[in-house]
């Protein structure tokens, strides 16, 4: 009944940047939080960040200074602006939010890959 799906993965040389975008669709009455989490090879799925309806936003320790969370509230999107990637930011990179259709339920998107590398 719900959507998301991700877009704007790719692959960029160090120290550069990528934005990652997220759309929701479906039977959607509201959705709480939203956020991007990653998950690099070998490793377990981690938080980037998440944002509130009304813009309080978390990010991981990691990726503090370096990148940025936004959501467009009447749109149901949610982006994630990182500048000075590194190759430890490879990973794929997740959107997930709670949304209430008939109730409140969490949801993923299917993923897509950030690549750094030279």
């Amino acid at each position: 009944q719900v959507q998301l799906v991700e877009s704007g993965g790719g692959l960029v040389q160090p120290g550069g940047s990528l934005r990652l975008s997220c759309a929701a669709s479906g039977r959607i009455r509201s959705i709480n939080t939203m956020g991007w989490y990653r998950r690099a090879p070998g490793k377990q799925r981690e938080l980037v960040a998440t944002i509130t309806p009304d813009g309080n936003t978390n990010y991981a320790d990691s990726m503090k200074g370096r990148c940025t969370i936004s959501r467009d509230n009447a749109k149901n999107t949610v982006s994630l602006q990182m500048n000075n990637l590194q190759p430890e930011d490879t990973a794929v990179y997740y959107c997930n939010a709670d949304v209430r259709v008939y109730s409140w339920l969490n949801y993923w998107g299917q993923g897509t890959q950030v690549t750094v590398s030279s």
